[in-house]
């Protein structure tokens, strides 16, 4: 597990910064009030029109619906996911590019909220854009794209996606618009950004060790100088 947790300082930091933001809306009393949420930081139009455009990256930290069941739902929900998906993609593509996805993604699905008009919180749309890129990443990585792991974790992902907008058009509350915002988002970041992958653990590196008076091409017993 710390191996884990080593390999993924992105995912790990991104799930502790939403459980303090979650800690900033109990002191303030905003996991339970509508009104103090949308002060927060949640997406509100008419506010970012004023010029508070920082709402577009604080409303993916902050989470709730108002209500206490509503709030501990939408978090509990969010984290799992970041962890599952964020952990399986810094792993497997690198933090540096899950980080970029992330934001990126994530800043999308607030847009697109912005331009639908809704007010709205959480990191819902950011995940979907590593679900979009998951997805394209796999498929454009000749490491990943003939691994059955690799693959059938793209179907359960593309299952996913297809359930919970079958969920969602049922629920008023979800914000549907920042779903696909975020998921078109991860789509095209996935297949513009360069590829990477990151090297395997210590644990699995093979080194070829030469022996010190070892040349190659000359045979046992050749010496060499080193300056």
């Amino acid at each position: 597990m710390s191996s884990v947790r080593r390999r993924t300082p992105a995912t790990h930091g991104l799930v502790i910064a939403i459980l303090a933001g979650f800690v900033v809306e109990i002191l303030t009393g905003a996991w339970t009030d509508g009104d103090k949420l949308a002060r927060l930081g949640a997406i509100v139009p008419e506010w970012i029109r004023e010029g508070e455009y920082w709402r577009l990256l604080t409303a993916m930290f902050l989470h709730g619906d108002g209500t206490i069941g509503g709030a501990a739902l939408h978090l509990t929900l969010n984290l799992w996911a970041l962890y599952q998906l964020g952990t399986l993609y810094e792993l497997m593509f690198g933090t540096r590019r899950f980080l970029v996805i992330y934001f990126l993604a994530g800043i999308a699905a607030s847009l697109t909220s912005f331009f639908n008009g809704s007010v709205s919180v959480g990191a819902s749309g950011a995940i979907f854009g590593i679900i979009g890129a998951f997805v394209i990443s796999v498929w454009r990585s000749p490491r990943w794209r003939h691994e059955r792991m690799a693959r059938s974790i793209v179907r359960q992902l593309i299952f996913w996606v297809i359930a919970n907008t079958v969920i969602a058009l049922k629920v008023p509350k979800i914000d549907i618009a920042a779903h696909f915002g975020g998921l078109v988002a991860g789509f095209i970041l996935g297949a513009l950004l360069p590829q990477h992958n990151p090297p395997p653990p210590p644990g699995q590196v093979v080194v070829d060790i030469m022996p010190y008076d070892e040349v190659p091409g000359e045979g046992p017993g050749a010496r060499r100088d080193d300056r």
